[in-house]
């Protein structure tokens, strides 16, 4: 099975010389290994290769993750930023989620584990963050739309899980926006929370460089 640099959308914020925001769908389905994931202990290979589904290593921590055109995958890249503990950090991006999804009229969000977004014992999405002398890049994956089954057909239970998942199979653990009721799309997910992505790092305690985004 080959693997892949991750060279995603949101790997090239790194590139910049000042904080920046992305949101952006996937064109297609991908699998992204997170750091310390082997493809052969993370992943259902067979089903992998059968159907031709392309494999990426990421620098950042975490589990493997899932891309699909359901879902909206979110960046945010600090530049020469104070160090924070990631899981400040983590909380810190995900209130501001929370606000923004909450004014799309989704209800009932919550931060759990370490870095995730749930809807009471259910994951809606999850995220990891890179960090390196001058760029720290967060980075997140939200299901819009995605059924849960589908992860059941690539990812291996986990090697590692938040204490909520409670061994729970992936289409027991996983929710969506559309089964909590929403009809945006993850193009309208995508156009509703980079702004408010902007606005964090307008307002936020990083004013180190100048803010762009790159919608």
């Amino acid at each position: 099975m080959n693997v892949r640099k991750y060279d995603l959308p949101d790997s090239r914020l790194l590139n910049d010389d000042f904080n920046s925001v992305l949101t952006w769908v996937p064109d297609r389905i991908y699998i992204v290994l997170g750091a310390s994931n082997r493809p052969e202990e993370a992943l259902l290979t067979d089903q992998v290769i059968q159907d031709g589904v392309e494999v990426l290593k990421r620098p950042s921590g975490g589990q493997s993750v899932l891309l699909t055109p359901n879902n909206v995958v979110i960046g945010v890249h600090l530049y020469a930023a104070e160090v924070l503990e990631p899981k400040t950090l983590f909380d810190l991006i995900n209130r501001h989620l929370i606000e923004a999804l909450t004014a799309c009229s989704v209800q009932g969000l919550s931060m759990k584990g370490i870095s995730d977004l749930a809807f009471g014992d259910k994951k809606i999405m999850g995220s990891a963050i890179y960090r390196s002398q001058y760029h720290l890049l967060y980075h997140a994956v939200l299901n819009v739309s995605e059924p849960a089954a589908t992860l059941n057909k690539y990812l291996a239970h986990p090697a590692k899980e938040p204490d909520y998942r409670q061994g729970r199979a992936h289409d027991a653990f996983v929710t969506s926006l559309r089964e909590l009721g929403s009809l945006l799309t993850p193009d309208d997910v995508a156009a509703t929370l980079l702004p408010m992505l902007q606005r964090f790092l307008t307002h936020s305690i990083y004013p180190r460089g100048l803010t762009k985004d790159k919608g």
